[in-house]
């Protein structure tokens, strides 16, 4: 294929118009056009290419939610896997958020298509994004994506006698293995990308990351000799965990965008 071209599904990814999935399904249904002409699957396009999509797709694609929840410890962000229960098992009327704003009626069907947009591994808890909307989940979770998420970690330094907790932390952490954590480490190879790290207390850090590598903060911690006792996430984007109980969930907010 021409340089200059490019698969019509992945040009309306990238000019954030749907999913690639999604493209695949409009086209399919005769919903796209390009230059007037009704498009087919693997169409290749230039960037001087006029798409233009029926507004029955746009009328499918307002119907899609995104749903915001407190994930607690013990549950899988995606499928189940090894006996756990995965997180969208919570979406369901009664763990609904009775502070929740939104006029969105739920209906069981709305978890058909629900994904998540970053993970939290098992032992981790806090914001856990799920959607069934291709644009959130690029936006989120894709390759350019610089999407900042911040998280609260508590941690302990070194090797300790069971049963010991250490109280300050920071007053035994050394300033340039923080300054590390900040940048300089390298995950699978590959040098991470600068982030943000700061003490909140003598016993937990703030992170704010612009990548999501499995386990990440955790393997960082044990690049420097720290070691993670509790993780929690509190905010992507603009969008953030705020007073939302634990193992309840909310929709995203009309106007409210990450």
């Amino acid at each position: 294929m021409n340089d200059a071209l490019t698969r019509l599904n992945k040009r309306m990814a990238e000019l954030g118009l749907c999913s690639r999935r999604e493209a695949d399904d409009w086209i399919a249904k005769g919903w796209v056009k390009v230059n007037g002409e009704v498009a087919v699957l693997g169409k290749p396009v230039s960037p001087l290419d006029r798409i233009e999509v029926d507004k029955l797709a746009r009328g499918q694609q307002d119907k899609q939610v995104t749903i915001i929840l407190h994930k607690p410890m013990g549950f899988v962000s995606g499928q189940a896997e090894d006996g756990h229960t995965p997180a969208i098992n919570l979406i369901e009327a009664g763990n609904r958020w009775r502070d929740d704003r939104s006029p969105t009626r739920f209906v069981p069907r709305q978890r058909m298509g629900l994904a998540p947009a970053g993970r939290l591994d098992i032992d981790s808890v806090g914001l856990l994004v799920l959607t069934q909307d291709g644009r959130v989940a690029r936006q989120l979770i894709g390759e350019n994506s610089e999407v900042e998420k911040e998280y609260l970690v508590r941690v302990q330094y070194g090797r300790l006698p069971v049963g010991e907790v250490q109280t300050d932390v920071q007053a035994l952490f050394p300033p340039e293995q923080l300054a590390r954590l900040c940048h300089g480490l390298t995950l699978d190879g590959q040098a991470l990308k600068p982030a943000k790290v700061d003490w909140q207390n003598p016993e937990q850090l703030r992170f704010v990351l612009k990548e999501g590598k499995k386990r990440q903060i955790r393997r960082m911690c044990e690049l420097v000799g720290l070691t993670v006792v509790g993780l929690k996430r509190v905010r992507i984007g603009r969008v953030k965990l705020g007073q939302l109980p634990v193992g309840q969930w909310r929709y995203l907010a009309a106007g409210e965008v990450f």
